[in-house]
């Protein structure tokens, strides 16, 4: 009879349950799940069988010997009650792999230490000579894994992780592991599709991982069968005759496999730099007249089996952990739901994403989901019956008949986002008519106008700047989730934009210089025009654009103010009103601001306008610059922050606090019949009594603002400030 081991089963955690069912099936008994793994019992055959066969295991461990240890000499004298000359020559080579605490072992890489140091006394006792300690291929790999006090001594008998069958020498930029990838699809129900003559397409396949676990099932062939090195190779309890008897009916089994008449398994990759690499781990597979891959966008992704039968569409798509890529991954989403639904009808679909949201912009009802590992990313596989019955669109399930063109163009909308969408249409015919009218290319489209909806959607030309306000803590985070996923599916049913056209930011109340931090590294930025004027903005890499469009009527106020005048902008930020200034005939200008990144800026604004000469700019701060400053200004516009902090500023400054120095500073610089405007966008902000007796003040907040910010009347205050 032959001799039963414990053997033990390591797996991505998620894959217990259907690593049980495999290793039953393969002959492993008195089975039991345990965390990232499965136990039980099996003779020396199933291990061999396990090795070779498991297509979800990363591992499997023959338990040497298991004992207490309440301490480190006592785990040093349980490893040297094992016979290591049983298993390993004393001038052979090993690797230690230590994992948990308890013992009185904190530290893996003491536990190690340790262990290696009783294997290597054992031997250097027993035979005169000692294993050396080699961690890429040595002769033998030993497992040792502590729980308080229960220390488990194993033989690792894979050597590297199953999951690296050797054919994906090459890999994109997120691959999944190929058990991982076996699961998915044994999840999806591939091995019995399989069988029955099924095909299978990824539209999305990167390097072919879906493909060849998917060839590699439908044939028959074992996983692993190409492997050279295993953890037993040099294991003295290695039978080699019984282990090429079971290779030998591997092989055999894969002969007759690949003999059959194919499934029809195709990939497509938009990227041509994968296509390459994706053969050629498909020919090192041995699969390449099984699995064929394709240039392919997923806007032409419709299958056609040669046979015309159904099966299965397998996908990863990305799942976007950056902010500002959710509009192009709602769009890629959204078509992928419509290619499906118009060229897989019948056909069954899994998609493995971790943004499950997401998926439900497809426009198909999953009829399962499962929740599954990719390292350390919790993920879901969303499973779908490509039926007319699931499709949901415009937020119903529609029967086949009743599917109409409109209703499949609305398939992309929730009620939600149709909402959002007609609110959106209201406001580009109202405010769309007057900024052709006026000749504007930038303004606000949205702000919030309904407060579900907390955002505001700028337009910059042909580009879309997307700002969600941070939800309050009261407001479920799941249901904003939804409803600004909802914004971002709406947009392009109303304007004709792509993903890459929309920048998409979320704006918290921001703390000393987050407000001037990069979000971004693109260093996008492009040209607008207004009044005449040529501006860059930038619409990723920081917080604000470069150009506040709530100030465009005092740009222009200032333009039609400054022939001849000296002008001197304070806080200038990007110095957009001052281009306009320049533009307007200003005799010279001076802008001050703090910080080099804007006054570069500033100073690109006005060249492209082709000023530069007359115009000056200092990077300073404000209020230590007017206290030294001895020039005399006729017009003088300032808008301060509500906070600033800077390193290299003396105290920090509030606007509340410190506008009446602030501005009587910036009046001892006004001439006599000079005009000085001020603003700032603090929205509880009083301005002081002592001003108005002290200066001729007149508040002008109305006269400031456009139509497009008619609804958020305090976006900003402003007032015209003079001698008396």
């Amino acid at each position: 009879m032959s001799t039963l081991y414990e053997l033990h089963l390591t797996c991505p955690k998620s894959l217990e349950g259907l690593l049980l069912d495999e290793a039953q099936g393969l002959g492993l008994t008195h089975t039991r799940e345990r965390v990232a793994g499965v136990q039980g019992q099996g003779s020396l055959e199933t291990a061999y069988r396990l090795c070779l066969w498991s297509r979800l295991a990363n591992r499997v461990l023959l338990v040497l010997h298991r004992f207490q240890a309440s301490d480190a000499e006592a785990l040093y004298q349980g490893v040297q009650a094992i016979d290591w000359q049983d298993h390993l020559l004393a001038n052979g080579s090993l690797a230690i792999e230590f994992s948990g605490r308890g013992a009185g072992v904190d530290n893996t890489h003491f536990g190690a230490l340790k262990v290696k140091d009783a294997i290597v006394d054992y031997l250097r006792d027993k035979a005169g000579n000692r294993p050396s300690v080699e961690k890429k291929n040595p002769d033998v790999r030993i497992h040792v894994h502590v729980q308080r006090n229960e220390v488990t001594v194993s033989l690792d008998l894979s050597g590297t992780s199953l999951h690296q069958r050797g054919y994906r020498l090459q890999q994109g930029a997120a691959p999944l592991k190929e058990n991982l990838a076996a699961a998915i699809l044994i999840r999806a129900g591939w091995p019995e599709l399989a069988k029955q003559g099924q095909a299978l397409s990824d539209p999305m396949c990167g390097v072919g991982t879906f493909l060849i676990e998917a060839g590699l099932i439908a044939a028959d062939i074992a996983p692993n069968l190409k492997r050279e090195h295993w953890g037993f190779s040099q294991w003295l309890g290695h039978v080699p005759a019984l282990w090429a008897r079971l290779h030998e009916e591997a092989c055999v089994r894969a002969e007759q496999g690949l003999a059959k008449t194919p499934n029809w398994i195709r990939g497509y990759e938009a990227d041509p730099r994968l296509i390459q690499p994706a053969r050629n781990n498909i020919e090192r597979a041995g699969l390449s007249e099984w699995v064929k891959v394709y240039q392919g966008e997923l806007a032409t992704f419709a299958p056609k089996p040669d046979q015309g039968q159904t099966g299965l569409v397998v996908c990863n798509p990305p799942y976007g952990e950056r902010l500002g890529e959710e509009a192009s991954l709602i769009y890629l989403y959204q078509n992928l739901g419509e290619r499906l639904r118009s060229q897989c009808t019948n056909w069954q679909a899994a998609v493995f994403t971790g943004a499950p949201e997401l998926g439900k912009r497809m426009g198909i009802r999953s009829y399962k989901n499962y929740a599954l590992w990719n390292g350390a990313l919790a993920c879901r596989l969303l499973l779908f019956k490509v039926q007319p019955d699931q499709f949901v669109l415009g937020g119903n399930t529609l029967a086949a008949e009743s599917v109409t063109t409109e209703q499949e163009s609305a398939a992309r909308l929730s009620e939600g986002a149709q909402m959002f969408a007609n609110r959106l249409q209201k406001n580009l015919r109202n405010l769309g008519k007057w900024a052709r009218k006026e000749g504007i290319e930038c303004y606000r489209l949205y702000d919030a106008d309904m407060p579900e909806y907390a955002v505001a959607i700028d337009l910059y030309g042909q580009q879309v700047h997307v700002q969600e306000y941070a939800a309050p803590k009261s407001v479920d985070a799941a249901k904003a989730q939804a409803r600004f996923l909802d914004v971002i599916a709406a947009i392009p049913s109303v304007l004709p934009v792509r993903p890459e056209q929309i920048a998409i930011k979320r704006r918290e109340r921001q703390a000393g210089l987050k407000q001037y931090e990069r979000q971004a590294q693109k260093g996008e930025f492009f040209q607008v025009s207004e009044q005449g004027v040529k501006l860059l903005v930038n619409l990723h890499d920081y917080l604000d654009t470069g150009l506040f469009l709530d100030h465009r009527p005092m740009r222009r106020k200032i333009q039609q103010q400054a022939a001849g005048k000296r002008f001197l902008n304070l806080f200038c930020y990007t110095a957009a009103v001052t281009v306009h200034a320049a533009k307007g005939g200003a005799r010279t200008t001076t802008s001050v601001d703090l910080s080099k990144t804007y006054l570069d800026w500033a100073r690109r604004n006005l060249s492209l306008n082709g000023f530069s000469d007359k115009h000056r700019l200092e990077q300073a701060d404000v209020m230590r610059w007017l206290e030294k400053e001895q020039e005399t200004y006729d017009l003088i516009f300032i808008d301060p922050p509500t906070f600033s902090n800077s390193k290299r500023m003396t105290e920090v400054f509030d606007v509340q606090r410190d506008h009446v120095k602030l501005i009587y500073l910036a009046m001892q610089r006004l001439a006599a019949n000079g005009v000085l405007y001020f603003s700032n966008n603090f929205r509880k902000f009083v301005l002081a009594d002592e001003l108005m007796v002290r200066y001729r003040v007149e508040e002008i907040s109305a006269q400031t603002l456009d139509p497009d910010f008619a609804r958020n009347p305090k976006i900003h205050r402003a007032w015209k400030i003079q001698h008396l």
